[in-house]
């Protein structure tokens, strides 16, 4: 049975491996960056996981900008309850257990917690290729991102939270 619960230190190990896997290395999150996440803002990092087996993991701090800014996969701050916004900085499933819809329902997880702590939506950005799957969540794709992490063309899409 799948079981969704907020990211601990001790699966730290298990999380960097899916990033890795599911971002190139210009993209992928580094260790440190990772363990930062989970001390500062576990409030909104949940894990999909299989027993002691993380599946996948979303991630992302609030913060009151409508677009993810690239200065917030360098500096993080904790989360405050003033913030409008939640946003996304890595949504992955391991490669093995993708197709499952552990992905959409990590995204869904973590509107419950968004909405709980009365943020207005949720915003991330993505490349082209994921566009129909975040419209598929309830995302709307507000254009081409000023973001220029890892040398990619990003997407802003947005969740707004009723």
């Amino acid at each position: 049975m799948i079981t969704y619960h907020f990211a601990q230190t001790a699966e730290l190990d298990q999380i960097m491996a899916i990033e890795n896997q599911g971002f190139t290395p210009e993209e992928a999150a580094t260790r440190p960056s990772m363990a930062e996440r989970i001390e500062k803002i576990s409030d909104t990092f949940i894990v999909a996981s299989e027993g002691h087996r993380v599946l996948g993991y979303v991630v992302g701090p609030a913060s009151n900008d409508r677009y993810i800014a690239d200065d917030l996969f360098t500096h993080l701050d904790a989360n405050r309850s003033t913030d409008r916004y939640q946003t996304v900085l890595s949504l992955v499933v391991e490669k093995a257990a993708q197709g499952r819809g552990i992905a959409s329902r990590l995204l869904s997880e973590l509107a419950k917690v968004a909405k709980q702590q009365h943020r207005e939506a949720i915003t991330l950005t993505c490349l082209k290729a994921l566009v129909p799957f975040y419209e598929k969540n309830g995302y709307a794709n507000e254009g081409v991102s000023a973001s220029s992490h890892a040398g990619e063309t990003w997407y802003n899409m947005v969740l707004e939270l009723k």
